[in-house]
């Protein structure tokens, strides 16, 4: 009976070598991907940057498309405002017929940006 204890101690050591050998492989994979991470890690923050300075041309487009309607909606509100100024200019108020000459001037000059509707034919 004297054997026991020892064959339990041999035991606990196994499988104490068994769990050492279980973590270190699998921290070498661990390991690797660090390594994979560390390398790959200045070509990813290369490309990101290089997609954060360029524009696609989808963006380019919907930039674009920001813009003409927001010259739209600036032209709207002068056609509004130009249309009040006339009303009053026709019933004799100078200044109305004054503000009309500024609203229409700053019409013509965001017209050029805005395109063309087609017409249908």
């Amino acid at each position: 009976m004297e054997h026991a204890p020892r064959d339990k101690t041999g035991m606990k050591r196994a499988l104490k070598l068994s769990a050492l050998a279980l973590v270190a492989l699998a921290l070498q994979g661990c390991l690797a991907k660090a390594a994979v991470d560390v390398v790959t890690l200045p070509v990813k923050a290369a490309s990101r940057g290089v997609d954060l300075a360029t524009e696609s041309q989808s963006e380019a487009d919907e930039k674009r498309g920001r813009e003409i309607r927001k010259r739209e909606e600036r032209l709207g509100e002068l056609q509004r405002d130009y249309d009040r100024a006339m009303d009053r200019c026709g019933r004799g108020n100078d200044t109305a017929c004054e503000d009309a000459q500024t609203i229409r001037a700053e019409m013509k000059a965001i017209m050029p940006g805005v395109p063309v509707e087609p017409d249908g034919r």
